[in-house]
């Protein structure tokens, strides 16, 4: 899906599709990128396979350069994971590929979604949001950084209905 954002950066060429088995390689390296415990190849195959999961890959020209993740649950779902390539944060992509992935979850029925963010993650507070999203919940020392710091996780939900 393209939109004048995608357009205006210069990627007209970006597209937001369907993952498949084949993107577990290149789904985990971009994991592994981004968080400081990413998840393996084996794990990406996993969700892949999963009938409850909806994973859309975002890519420029042939290459992948990002992916949202959700397990849905009767009409709620959970976004498990989302990433961009470093190089292609702060252009838009990011928004405009996690608006069509829910769109497509509306599409399969869920009327509500939450995810957690570290609460310091600035750029991914303001990509949720500027996407919607509402802090609805807060978990004291959820996330366990690679120094042993603990640090706190907001739950955030959205309704598409």
């Amino acid at each position: 899906m393209m939109t004048w954002l995608a357009e205006f950066w210069g990627y007209a060429d970006a597209v937001v599709e369907t993952a498949t088995l084949r993107d577990a390689p290149k789904l985990a390296e971009l994991h592994a990128a981004s968080f400081h415990r990413g998840w393996d190849e084996q794990e990406f195959a996993d969700l892949l396979s999963e009938r409850n999961t909806l994973v859309h890959r975002l890519r420029v020209g042939r290459r992948i350069i990002g992916f949202v993740a959700s397990r849905i649950g009767a009409d709620e779902a959970e976004i498990l994971s989302i990433a961009v390539a470093a190089s292609y944060r702060g252009r838009g992509l990011s928004r405009e590929m996690l608006l069509t992935h829910l769109g497509h979850l509306a599409g399969r029925g869920v009327a509500t979604v939450f995810l957690e963010v570290e609460e310091n993650n600035q750029p991914a507070r303001r990509l949720y949001n500027r996407t919607g999203f509402q802090v609805v919940g807060r978990r004291e020392r959820y996330y366990r950084q690679p120094n042993g710091e603990q640090l706190n996780a907001l739950i955030m939900r959205r309704d598409l209905s």
